[in-house]
């Protein structure tokens, strides 16, 4: 995408933080983000120390504060505010805010530590002139980030383009195999994804083999693949900041019957999930859409999370779909669907994918499938 389409982007969304201000509980003049997820998300800048300044009433007054290792990059990827060079990015930003007026400034109670906060009263206090108020804001930027626009969109979609091609080039060259290790066959499979020009892994590989499978977020060990086993893999990689997902489970040369068993049903509560996705649903009423299948067939006990969660800038984020979520899904979110069934000293097994849920206007009754890989049961 081009930068001035991205730079008009960053502000669009800093515009819809201005107006959320105004509907909080207790309404900010101003708002300082330092969570650098939020960072990246509202200006572009990747620096591992940074913080943006967001004015209710003055799109103009917005500031972006790094310290003196970033000049260069925030000019590059931020170039459209303007820049405060500082370590204490939190401090420096909330101290300008106070000097030029703002009587109440909120800042992100869910990231910011309250040693952080007790050291920003007291440097408060050091300040001449009209008091200003603290304002926790918790979850302002994650509420935003749940919907994703199309720049966003295409980034995943390429994400899991480079997964699905991955793990189809490690199948063709026979890498999943008895006699390897899980290791050897989670570091084959993300060097082929940096090779097809993932920036980053979106997580470490989950590579589970026999018994192993039956552990839901196994690290791949030493241990080495047999004929008969099942081998769950479930990885990611990252592309421009956001991340894919998916897991498939395989059966080595020969399938016994409780593995079919076992992969149908999963494979049956994993298209009740996605079906569910609909714009407005209860996000109980999606997880509890697989999860009921599960439980019906008597292994509710074996499935032990959630159906799925948000997927973006960061592997895990809102919305978390499960028994216990609450709220509804938002038209345009990217979601997982991920059930499984996991039977102890056995084997189990996951099937997800990562979708984005569109308007039933546009697209019938059907999410925007992003993870393309075959789901039928397969022996390798």
């Amino acid at each position: 995408m081009p930068a001035d389409a991205m730079t008009s982007d960053y502000r669009a969304r800093r515009d819809r933080v201005r107006t959320a201000l105004a509907r909080l509980d207790e309404p900010a003049d101003a708002v300082v983000v330092t969570d650098l997820v939020n960072v990246r998300y509202l200006t572009g800048f990747t620096g591992s120390n940074g913080a943006v300044l967001i004015w209710a009433d003055d799109a103009a007054a917005d500031r972006i504060c790094t310290d003196g290792r970033y000049l260069t990059q925030v000019a590059e990827q931020a170039g459209d505010l303007e820049a405060v060079i500082a370590r204490d990015v939190l401090t420096e930003l909330a101290v300008h805010a106070r000097r030029v007026g703002a009587r109440s400034i909120g800042f992100e109670a869910d990231a910011v530590t309250v040693a952080t906060h007790r050291s920003l009263v007291d440097r408060m206090s050091e300040e001449d002139g009209p008091s200003a108020e603290l304002v926790g804001c918790s979850g302002l930027v994650q509420e935003f980030r749940k919907i994703k626009d199309a720049g966003e969109v295409e980034l995943l979609r390429r994400a899991c383009a480079i997964g699905d091609q991955g793990l189809a080039a490690i199948i063709d060259r026979g890498v999943i195999r008895a006699g390897v290790s899980e290791r050897e066959v989670a570091r084959a499979l993300e060097w082929e994804m940096y090779a097809l020009g993932a920036d980053d892994i979106a997580f470490e590989t989950i590579v589970a083999a026999g018994a192993n499978s039956a552990v839901p977020h196994h690290r791949p060990t030493d241990a080495i693949l047999a004929d008969g086993d099942f081998v769950k893999i479930d990885f990611g990689a990252v592309v421009g900041g956001y991340h894919s997902d998916m897991t498939r489970t395989y059966v080595l040369s020969h399938a016994a019957e409780w593995q079919r068993e076992i992969y149908e049903l999963v494979a049956t509560a994993q298209a009740a999930g996605r079906a569910a996705l609909h714009p407005g649903a209860d996000l109980r009423d999606i997880d509890a859409a697989a999860r009921s299948i599960i439980t019906d067939a008597g292994h509710g006990d074996h499935y032990v999370h959630g159906l799925g969660h948000g997927v973006g800038l960061e592997i895990h984020e809102a919305p978390g779909i499960g028994s216990l979520a609450t709220g509804t899904l938002p038209c345009g979110a990217a979601v997982t669907v991920e059930p499984g069934v996991y039977l102890p000293g056995r084997g189990g097994v996951r099937i997800e994918d990562t979708l984005v849920v569109t308007s039933m206007e546009t697209a019938g009754d059907t999410p925007d499938l992003l993870t393309a890989t075959d789901k039928t049961f397969t022996v390798i």
